[in-house]
């Protein structure tokens, strides 16, 4: 087995971010100062999580991901089926994704868009060919996982989708996220677990011909050690300048960024960002109005000045970090990334061991924002003057 080595960035990184409370078994993250915000009053979901006082639940809602259609229904999918409605959620008609449904499943973690062209293509990990992940803290290893990244599309609206095309057999981790640049290259986010030792990496795939062949990047492996460890789950736009940017969650204490300036082929400029985050991943995307918005889980809660930590141990992760996810915030940045204003916490957890996580996000209209999340049940939306101002 190869020696477990941390990569030197990532090492200096983790000493400048955390701080470890000496003569004590609780590790702590520590910042100076934060915002407080009160939750003791609502207004509060029906599953009793605190949510922005200029935000409303989305009641009854499925979760994303969702996509528009030019009629102004709304499509989504389960395991085995596109939904589509035509009452704004009210509603959904089902449609068989797949010819044989012994063969596939999607997991819930999925990226789904509509092309330009009004093709629905659906990137996603199948759950009946998952592997058991057996992890090793022996050789810190999970040399046989598996559950592989497929694609499949629709060219009538999800009504009718064709064979499901195999992207790699590798333990995806996760995808999250899917766009369809200016020139029409489609490109989602996908990962793949490395070995001796175990962690897990970035990439992506890209088309240029509506989904039907897809170009693998380059794989982005910045090392670790651990089954939570490594780069993963990222979000990806373009900028006005026409390049990619793509956020990645770490356990280093922020998103890492990387750029591609060949639609998506090769991703180089790996580095850490200002915005502080858990190891939980955000969603990044660009508004109808030009504006940049991240939706995502903040390294502390607001008004916090420390938080339990894990890791450390080689099995999770060879550096403690924080997992907090009992908050959801949302920023907003007009100048491509450069700055951000400040984080707006959107929806609080009120009960213990529960957590807000993995955002969904839609633009239903113009300035019409819709926030569902995988963990914590979260629906909600909310207008963009209201919490970002007019532009």
């Amino acid at each position: 087995m190869k020696q477990m080595q941390t990569n030197p960035i990532v090492g200096i990184l983790t000493s400048l971010v955390f701080t470890l409370a000496t003569g004590s078994s609780l590790k702590t993250l520590g910042q100076s100062s934060a915002d407080t915000i009160d939750t003791r009053n609502g207004p509060f979901t029906a599953a009793g999580i605190w949510i922005h006082p200029k935000t409303k639940e989305l009641k009854d809602m499925r979760m994303g991901p969702f996509v528009n259609l030019p009629d102004g229904g709304l499509v989504t999918v389960d395991t085995t089926n596109c939904l589509i409605s035509r009452d704004n959620g009210k509603s959904w008609s089902s449609y068989p994704l797949f010819k044989d449904t012994s063969a596939y499943s999607i997991r819930v973690e999925r990226a789904l868009i509509r092309t330009r062209r009004g093709t629905l293509i659906l990137a996603f990990m199948n759950e009946k060919e998952k592997s058991a992940f057996k992890w090793s803290e022996d050789i810190h290893d999970v040399p046989d996982a598996v559950l592989p990244t497929y694609v499949v599309r629709s060219t009538d609206g999800g009504r009718t989708w064709g064979s499901p095309q195999l992207m790699h057999r590798d333990w995806t981790g996760a995808i999250r996220d899917v766009i369809e640049m200016n020139d029409g290259t489609i490109i989602f986010t996908s990962m793949m677990m490395r070995h001796d030792p175990g962690h897990h990496t970035v990439l992506t795939y890209s088309s240029s011909d509506d989904g039907k062949s897809w170009k693998r990047s380059n794989i982005i492996d910045l090392g670790g050690v651990g089954h939570h460890s490594g780069v993963t789950e990222s979000t990806l736009e373009q900028l006005k300048s026409g390049e990619l940017l793509m956020y990645m969650r770490t356990n280093w204490g922020s998103f890492w960024e990387t750029r591609s300036v060949d639609r998506g082929v090769t991703w180089t400029d790996f580095r850490s960002t200002p915005i502080k985050a858990s190891t939980a991943p955000g969603m990044f995307k660009r508004l109808k109005s030009g504006r940049l918005i991240m939706i995502w889980n903040q390294n502390l809660p607001q008004g916090r000045k420390n938080y339990p930590l894990r890791g450390g141990d080689n099995n999770w992760s060879e550096v403690y970090q924080s997992n907090h996810r009992e908050e959801l915030s949302v920023m907003f940045s007009d100048d491509e990334g450069k700055t951000w204003s400040a984080p707006i916490v959107i929806a609080r957890v009120t009960k213990p061991n529960t957590q807000v996580s993995y955002p969904y996000f839609l633009e239903r209209n113009p300035g019409e924002i819709w926030v569902t999340t995988m963990f914590g049940g979260l629906r909600l939306t909310f207008r963009e003057a209201d919490l970002a101002g007019s532009k």
